[in-house]
Protein backbone atom coordinates (compact mmCIF):
# COMPACT_ATOMS: atom_id res chain seq x y z
CA UNK A 1 0.00 0.00 0.00
CA UNK A 2 1.44 3.07 -1.33
CA UNK A 3 -0.63 6.21 0.45
CA UNK A 4 1.50 9.09 -1.78
CA UNK A 5 0.38 7.33 -4.64
CA UNK A 6 -3.25 7.14 -4.00
CA UNK A 7 -3.31 10.69 -3.25
CA UNK A 8 -1.28 12.04 -6.60
CA UNK A 9 -4.16 9.50 -8.32
CA UNK A 10 -6.99 11.22 -6.17
CA UNK A 11 -5.43 14.90 -6.78
CA UNK A 12 -6.14 13.79 -10.76
CA UNK A 13 -8.47 12.29 -10.43
CA UNK A 14 -10.31 14.76 -8.66
CA UNK A 15 -9.37 17.71 -11.35
CA UNK A 16 -10.66 15.26 -13.84
CA UNK A 17 -13.91 15.13 -12.32
CA UNK A 18 -14.61 18.98 -11.66
CA UNK A 19 -11.92 21.22 -13.80
CA UNK A 20 -12.92 23.84 -10.83
CA UNK A 21 -10.41 22.22 -8.01
CA UNK A 22 -7.70 23.89 -9.96
CA UNK A 23 -8.62 27.04 -8.55
CA UNK A 24 -8.13 25.62 -5.26
CA UNK A 25 -4.53 23.93 -6.08
CA UNK A 26 -2.70 26.89 -7.20
CA UNK A 27 0.26 26.11 -4.91
CA UNK A 28 0.37 22.87 -6.07
CA UNK A 29 3.15 22.43 -9.39
CA UNK A 30 3.83 19.31 -11.56
CA UNK A 31 6.77 18.70 -10.39
CA UNK A 32 5.59 17.91 -6.59
CA UNK A 33 4.23 14.71 -8.12
CA UNK A 34 6.39 11.67 -7.79
CA UNK A 35 5.34 9.90 -11.32
CA UNK A 36 5.94 10.94 -14.45
CA UNK A 37 2.33 10.42 -15.63
CA UNK A 38 1.18 12.43 -12.89
CA UNK A 39 3.13 15.34 -13.44
CA UNK A 40 2.49 15.02 -17.38
CA UNK A 41 -1.72 14.67 -16.46
CA UNK A 42 -1.42 17.92 -13.93
CA UNK A 43 0.57 19.93 -16.15
CA UNK A 44 -1.82 19.19 -18.99
CA UNK A 45 -5.26 20.06 -16.96
CA UNK A 46 -3.77 23.39 -15.92
CA UNK A 47 -2.19 24.10 -19.82
CA UNK A 48 -6.10 23.21 -20.79
CA UNK A 49 -7.15 25.96 -18.10
CA UNK A 50 -4.86 28.06 -19.50
CA UNK A 51 -6.17 28.01 -23.29
CA UNK A 52 -9.77 28.91 -22.13
CA UNK A 53 -11.40 24.67 -22.49
CA UNK A 54 -14.96 24.97 -22.27
CA UNK A 55 -14.68 22.57 -18.95
CA UNK A 56 -13.63 25.31 -17.23
CA UNK A 57 -16.38 27.93 -18.04
CA UNK A 58 -19.26 25.91 -18.78
CA UNK A 59 -22.39 24.78 -16.63
CA UNK A 60 -23.73 21.33 -16.21
CA UNK A 61 -21.90 17.63 -16.66
CA UNK A 62 -18.43 17.80 -17.46
CA UNK A 63 -18.02 17.14 -20.79
CA UNK A 64 -15.77 14.20 -21.63
CA UNK A 65 -13.27 16.28 -23.72
CA UNK A 66 -12.03 17.52 -20.63
CA UNK A 67 -10.32 13.96 -19.96
CA UNK A 68 -9.60 13.41 -23.53
CA UNK A 69 -7.88 16.28 -23.96
CA UNK A 70 -5.81 16.18 -20.93
CA UNK A 71 -4.53 12.60 -22.15
CA UNK A 72 -3.55 13.83 -25.85
CA UNK A 73 -1.80 16.55 -24.24
CA UNK A 74 0.30 14.72 -21.56
CA UNK A 75 0.73 11.60 -24.12
CA UNK A 76 3.30 14.85 -25.65
CA UNK A 77 5.43 14.38 -22.77
CA UNK A 78 5.08 10.93 -21.24
CA UNK A 79 4.93 7.76 -23.09
CA UNK A 80 2.25 4.97 -22.37
CA UNK A 81 -0.59 7.09 -21.13
CA UNK A 82 -3.76 5.66 -22.67
CA UNK A 83 -7.45 6.95 -21.54
CA UNK A 84 -8.33 3.82 -19.96
CA UNK A 85 -5.72 5.10 -16.68
CA UNK A 86 -7.29 8.26 -16.69
CA UNK A 87 -10.25 6.50 -16.04
CA UNK A 88 -8.97 4.95 -13.05
CA UNK A 89 -8.12 8.02 -12.20
CA UNK A 90 -11.25 8.88 -11.74
CA UNK A 91 -12.36 5.81 -9.95
CA UNK A 92 -9.81 6.50 -7.43
CA UNK A 93 -10.95 9.98 -6.12
CA UNK A 94 -13.33 9.36 -3.20
CA UNK A 95 -14.19 12.78 -3.05
CA UNK A 96 -13.26 15.53 -5.69
CA UNK A 97 -14.15 18.56 -3.21
CA UNK A 98 -11.35 17.13 -0.87
CA UNK A 99 -8.52 18.29 -3.61
CA UNK A 100 -7.02 20.66 -1.48
CA UNK A 101 -6.08 17.56 1.25
CA UNK A 102 -5.01 15.37 -1.46
CA UNK A 103 -2.94 18.09 -2.60
CA UNK A 104 -1.65 18.81 0.96
CA UNK A 105 -0.29 14.73 0.73
CA UNK A 106 1.17 15.60 -2.40
CA UNK A 107 3.06 18.04 -1.13
CA UNK A 108 4.34 16.48 2.09
CA UNK A 109 5.58 13.88 -0.06
CA UNK A 110 7.31 16.38 -2.39
CA UNK A 111 9.28 17.89 0.49
CA UNK A 112 10.42 14.47 1.88
CA UNK A 113 12.25 14.08 -1.53
CA UNK A 114 13.55 17.50 -2.34
CA UNK A 115 14.91 17.28 1.16
CA UNK A 116 16.51 13.78 0.42
CA UNK A 117 17.94 14.71 -2.58
CA UNK A 118 20.07 17.73 -1.29
CA UNK A 119 21.51 15.86 1.44
CA UNK A 120 22.73 12.99 -1.01
CA UNK A 121 24.19 15.92 -3.18
CA UNK A 122 25.86 17.44 0.32
CA UNK A 123 27.23 13.64 1.44
CA UNK A 124 28.61 13.64 -2.18
CA UNK A 125 30.41 17.34 -2.25
CA UNK A 126 31.53 15.84 0.96
CA UNK A 127 33.09 12.89 -0.05
CA UNK A 128 34.37 14.59 -2.90
CA UNK A 129 35.92 17.33 -0.98
CA UNK A 130 37.67 14.60 1.51
CA UNK A 131 39.31 13.49 -1.66
CA UNK A 132 40.63 16.28 -3.14
CA UNK A 133 41.54 17.90 0.08
CA UNK A 134 38.84 20.98 -0.32
CA UNK A 135 35.99 21.86 1.72
CA UNK A 136 34.72 25.05 -0.37
CA UNK A 137 32.42 22.54 -2.07
CA UNK A 138 30.65 20.99 0.73
CA UNK A 139 30.25 24.42 2.80
CA UNK A 140 28.80 25.75 -0.94
CA UNK A 141 26.36 23.11 -0.73
CA UNK A 142 25.90 23.18 2.84
CA UNK A 143 24.19 27.01 2.01
CA UNK A 144 21.73 25.27 -0.65
CA UNK A 145 20.64 22.95 1.89
CA UNK A 146 19.85 25.38 4.12
CA UNK A 147 17.98 27.92 1.65
CA UNK A 148 15.94 25.22 0.46
CA UNK A 149 15.00 24.13 3.99
CA UNK A 150 14.19 27.87 4.77
CA UNK A 151 12.41 28.05 1.53
CA UNK A 152 10.87 24.86 1.96
CA UNK A 153 9.24 25.84 5.29
CA UNK A 154 7.61 28.99 4.00
CA UNK A 155 6.31 27.12 0.95
CA UNK A 156 4.46 25.10 3.79
CA UNK A 157 3.52 28.00 5.59
CA UNK A 158 5.73 27.80 9.20
CA UNK A 159 9.02 29.45 10.70
CA UNK A 160 11.99 27.79 10.13
CA UNK A 161 13.83 26.91 13.36
CA UNK A 162 16.21 24.40 14.60
CA UNK A 163 14.61 22.02 16.64
CA UNK A 164 16.09 19.02 18.40
CA UNK A 165 13.83 15.48 17.72
CA UNK A 166 12.57 14.02 20.82
CA UNK A 167 14.87 11.30 20.51
CA UNK A 168 18.53 12.43 18.92
CA UNK A 169 20.89 9.67 17.48
CA UNK A 170 24.08 10.51 16.02
CA UNK A 171 25.04 8.25 13.30
CA UNK A 172 28.39 6.82 12.79
CA UNK A 173 30.93 8.55 11.02
CA UNK A 174 32.17 7.61 7.58
CA UNK A 175 34.41 5.40 6.91
CA UNK A 176 37.21 7.00 5.22
CA UNK A 177 39.30 5.10 2.42
CA UNK A 178 42.17 3.40 3.64
CA UNK A 179 44.91 5.79 1.85
CA UNK A 180 42.74 8.69 2.90
CA UNK A 181 42.49 7.66 6.28
CA UNK A 182 46.40 6.73 6.54
CA UNK A 183 46.79 10.19 5.68
CA UNK A 184 44.33 11.96 7.99
CA UNK A 185 46.41 9.62 10.66
CA UNK A 186 49.95 10.77 10.12
CA UNK A 187 48.66 14.58 9.79
CA UNK A 188 47.30 14.14 13.56
CA UNK A 189 50.40 12.65 14.57
CA UNK A 190 52.80 14.80 12.93
CA UNK A 191 50.97 17.66 14.68
CA UNK A 192 50.94 15.92 17.97
CA UNK A 193 54.65 15.31 17.87
CA UNK A 194 55.09 19.21 16.46
CA UNK A 195 52.71 20.47 19.99
CA UNK A 196 55.09 18.44 22.03
CA UNK A 197 58.09 19.18 20.68
CA UNK A 198 57.84 23.16 20.47
CA UNK A 199 57.16 25.17 23.27
CA UNK A 200 54.49 27.53 22.55
CA UNK A 201 52.77 25.82 19.60
CA UNK A 202 49.93 24.62 21.23
CA UNK A 203 49.15 28.97 21.11
CA UNK A 204 48.74 28.62 17.28
CA UNK A 205 45.63 26.26 17.42
CA UNK A 206 44.23 26.05 20.90
CA UNK A 207 41.42 28.99 19.96
CA UNK A 208 39.71 26.82 16.86
CA UNK A 209 41.19 23.20 16.80
CA UNK A 210 39.05 21.12 19.10
CA UNK A 211 39.39 17.28 20.30
CA UNK A 212 36.77 16.53 18.33
CA UNK A 213 38.09 17.48 14.84
CA UNK A 214 41.01 14.34 15.43
CA UNK A 215 39.47 11.37 13.43
CA UNK A 216 41.49 8.82 15.36
CA UNK A 217 39.90 9.51 19.41
CA UNK A 218 43.45 8.24 21.10
CA UNK A 219 44.71 11.75 19.10
CA UNK A 220 41.63 13.30 20.51
CA UNK A 221 42.76 12.59 23.92
CA UNK A 222 46.20 13.38 23.78
CA UNK A 223 45.35 17.13 22.67
CA UNK A 224 42.52 17.34 24.80
CA UNK A 225 45.32 16.76 27.89
CA UNK A 226 48.05 19.15 25.84
CA UNK A 227 45.13 22.03 26.09
CA UNK A 228 44.51 21.02 29.62
CA UNK A 229 48.43 21.88 30.16
CA UNK A 230 48.10 24.65 28.35
CA UNK A 231 45.00 26.33 29.80
CA UNK A 232 46.59 25.57 33.40
CA UNK A 233 50.12 27.10 31.93
CA UNK A 234 52.44 24.32 32.76
CA UNK A 235 55.15 23.17 30.56
CA UNK A 236 54.52 20.86 27.87
CA UNK A 237 56.93 18.46 27.01
CA UNK A 238 56.25 14.08 26.88
CA UNK A 239 56.74 13.54 30.48
CA UNK A 240 54.32 16.48 31.52
CA UNK A 241 51.85 15.00 28.85
CA UNK A 242 52.09 11.29 29.93
CA UNK A 243 51.20 12.69 33.60
CA UNK A 244 48.34 14.53 32.28
CA UNK A 245 47.24 11.20 30.71
CA UNK A 246 47.82 9.31 33.64
CA UNK A 247 45.32 11.36 35.43
CA UNK A 248 42.85 11.59 32.93
CA UNK A 249 42.70 7.76 32.68
CA UNK A 250 43.94 7.15 29.48
CA UNK A 251 46.74 4.51 30.76
CA UNK A 252 44.67 2.38 32.84
CA UNK A 253 41.64 2.32 30.44
CA UNK A 254 43.72 0.81 27.97
CA UNK A 255 42.93 3.97 25.86
CA UNK A 256 46.84 4.52 25.30
CA UNK A 257 49.80 2.31 25.20
CA UNK A 258 52.70 2.93 25.62
CA UNK A 259 53.82 1.65 22.13
CA UNK A 260 51.48 4.48 20.78
CA UNK A 261 52.72 7.03 23.17
CA UNK A 262 56.03 6.58 22.15
CA UNK A 263 55.32 6.34 18.49
CA UNK A 264 53.63 9.97 18.42
CA UNK A 265 56.36 11.31 20.89
CA UNK A 266 59.05 10.16 18.28
CA UNK A 267 57.70 11.12 15.45
CA UNK A 268 59.44 14.44 13.54
CA UNK A 269 58.29 16.91 15.73
CA UNK A 270 59.50 19.97 13.25
CA UNK A 271 56.70 21.16 11.54
CA UNK A 272 54.28 24.10 10.94
CA UNK A 273 51.45 23.43 13.81
CA UNK A 274 49.04 26.03 12.50
CA UNK A 275 49.56 24.35 8.75
CA UNK A 276 49.15 20.84 10.19
CA UNK A 277 46.17 21.77 12.53
CA UNK A 278 43.88 23.32 9.42
CA UNK A 279 45.01 20.12 7.59
CA UNK A 280 43.16 18.16 10.51
CA UNK A 281 40.38 20.46 10.95
CA UNK A 282 39.95 20.17 7.04
CA UNK A 283 39.37 16.88 7.40
CA UNK A 284 36.96 16.84 10.11
CA UNK A 285 35.30 19.83 8.68
CA UNK A 286 34.38 17.19 5.20
CA UNK A 287 33.64 14.76 8.14
CA UNK A 288 31.10 16.34 9.45
CA UNK A 289 29.77 17.75 6.61
CA UNK A 290 29.40 13.88 5.07
CA UNK A 291 27.68 13.02 8.71
CA UNK A 292 25.49 15.59 8.79
CA UNK A 293 24.00 14.63 5.11
CA UNK A 294 23.38 11.64 6.71
CA UNK A 295 21.51 12.56 9.35
CA UNK A 296 19.11 14.81 7.27
CA UNK A 297 18.85 12.09 4.80
CA UNK A 298 17.73 9.79 7.39
CA UNK A 299 15.34 12.14 8.74
CA UNK A 300 13.84 12.59 5.08
CA UNK A 301 13.57 9.02 4.78
CA UNK A 302 10.96 8.91 8.07
CA UNK A 303 7.83 8.77 6.75
CA UNK A 304 6.45 9.52 10.22
CA UNK A 305 7.89 12.94 10.32
CA UNK A 306 5.55 16.46 9.29
CA UNK A 307 6.85 18.48 7.30
CA UNK A 308 7.30 21.20 9.48
CA UNK A 309 9.15 18.84 11.37
CA UNK A 310 11.14 17.93 9.48
CA UNK A 311 12.41 21.46 7.89
CA UNK A 312 13.26 22.02 11.64
CA UNK A 313 14.67 19.03 12.43
CA UNK A 314 17.12 19.22 9.39
CA UNK A 315 18.34 22.88 10.46
CA UNK A 316 19.56 21.03 13.71
CA UNK A 317 21.13 18.53 12.01
CA UNK A 318 22.97 21.34 10.03
CA UNK A 319 24.26 22.72 13.50
CA UNK A 320 27.40 20.92 13.79
CA UNK A 321 28.54 22.00 10.75
CA UNK A 322 27.49 25.58 10.97
CA UNK A 323 30.01 25.53 14.01
CA UNK A 324 33.37 23.62 12.80
CA UNK A 325 32.76 26.23 9.29
CA UNK A 326 33.10 29.66 12.19
CA UNK A 327 35.92 27.94 13.49
CA UNK A 328 37.16 27.09 10.17
CA UNK A 329 36.66 31.12 8.88
CA UNK A 330 38.35 31.88 12.29
CA UNK A 331 41.85 29.79 11.24
CA UNK A 332 41.81 31.39 8.22
CA UNK A 333 41.38 34.86 9.53
CA UNK A 334 38.01 35.16 7.95
CA UNK A 335 35.08 36.54 10.49
CA UNK A 336 32.67 33.93 11.49
CA UNK A 337 29.62 33.37 9.28
CA UNK A 338 26.19 31.87 9.18
CA UNK A 339 25.33 30.36 6.42
CA UNK A 340 22.74 32.28 4.00
CA UNK A 341 19.09 31.76 4.41
CA UNK A 342 16.46 32.63 1.33
CA UNK A 343 15.01 35.60 1.46
CA UNK A 344 11.60 36.46 2.85
CA UNK A 345 8.99 37.16 -0.09
CA UNK A 346 8.02 41.03 0.67
CA UNK A 347 4.10 39.29 0.65
CA UNK A 348 5.07 36.18 2.53
CA UNK A 349 3.87 32.74 1.20
CA UNK A 350 0.71 32.30 -1.10
CA UNK A 351 -2.87 32.35 0.93
CA UNK A 352 -3.79 29.22 -1.34
CA UNK A 353 -0.27 27.39 -0.34
CA UNK A 354 -0.61 28.25 3.54
CA UNK A 355 -4.39 27.15 3.50
CA UNK A 356 -3.68 24.06 2.08
CA UNK A 357 -0.47 23.48 4.82
CA UNK A 358 -3.07 23.93 7.33
CA UNK A 359 -6.01 22.05 5.51
CA UNK A 360 -7.22 18.88 7.18
CA UNK A 361 -9.91 16.29 6.88
CA UNK A 362 -12.32 18.08 9.03
CA UNK A 363 -13.75 20.93 7.17
CA UNK A 364 -14.04 24.05 8.92
CA UNK A 365 -16.29 27.19 7.98
CA UNK A 366 -14.64 30.15 7.32
CA UNK A 367 -15.51 33.32 8.36
CA UNK A 368 -16.98 35.88 6.12
CA UNK A 369 -14.57 38.50 5.33
CA UNK A 370 -14.30 41.89 6.57
CA UNK A 371 -17.30 44.05 5.20
CA UNK A 372 -19.72 41.08 3.99
CA UNK A 373 -22.93 40.97 5.31
CA UNK A 374 -24.64 37.83 5.40
CA UNK A 375 -24.47 34.24 5.18
CA UNK A 376 -21.53 32.78 3.54
CA UNK A 377 -23.01 31.29 -0.04
CA UNK A 378 -22.96 27.34 -0.22
CA UNK A 379 -20.89 26.10 -2.38
CA UNK A 380 -21.77 24.09 -5.78
CA UNK A 381 -21.29 20.53 -5.73
CA UNK A 382 -18.63 19.64 -8.08
CA UNK A 383 -20.07 18.62 -11.48
CA UNK A 384 -19.12 14.79 -12.99
CA UNK A 385 -18.91 14.05 -16.28
CA UNK A 386 -21.69 13.49 -18.88
CA UNK A 387 -20.50 10.01 -19.35
CA UNK A 388 -19.45 7.00 -16.84
CA UNK A 389 -15.36 6.97 -16.71
CA UNK A 390 -14.90 3.77 -13.77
Amino acid sequence: MNPLLKAEQAVVGAVLLDPGQLSQLEWLAPDHFYRPVHQALFAALRKLRGDGHPAVEGEGPVPLSWVTDAVAEAGLHVRGLTASYAHLLVSACPRPAHAAVYGRMVLEGAIHRTVAQHAIRLHQEARAGALQGEVEGALRYADVLTGVLTDLARRWGSEPRPVAPATSQTPDPPALARTQADQVAEDEEFLLAVLIERPGAIGEVVDWLRPGDFADPVHGHLYRCLGALHHRGEPIDRITLLWEAQRRGLLADGTLSEDRFAAICDGVGAGDAEWLGKQVMRSSLTRTAAATARAVRALAEDEALAPGRLINHALHALGPLDEVRARWQTANGRPASRAPTTAPSPSGPPAARVHAALTRSTPRTAPSPPGQLGPVPTPTAPRSPSRNHS
